[in-house]
């Protein structure tokens, strides 16, 4: 599939000297760049991370940071 993706002037240029520099094509620099970058996202998953609110208006403010996410994580206290 044909696609036209704009890119900044510097990145592209740089691109290309890397592609170049690496006796590859911008085309195949692409797909191993698009590649990569879409196995990782599927490697990561969904967060499961939550600051505990009062009532949803906001962080407890009882908590310090340290505990907050001690509490997010359902972590024993230390």
């Amino acid at each position: 599939m044909k696609t036209t993706i704009d890119l900044p002037d510097d990145l592209a240029a740089e691109a290309r000297a890397a592609a170049a520099e690496s006796r590859t094509t911008l085309r195949e620099m692409m797909i191993t760049a698009l590649r990569t970058e879409l196995d990782r996202r599927g490697r990561l998953g969904p967060v499961d991370f939550h600051f505990p609110t009062v009532n949803g208006n906001g962080i407890a403010i009882e908590f310090d940071p340290e505990a907050t996410i001690t509490r997010s994580y359902g972590l024993p206290n230390a």
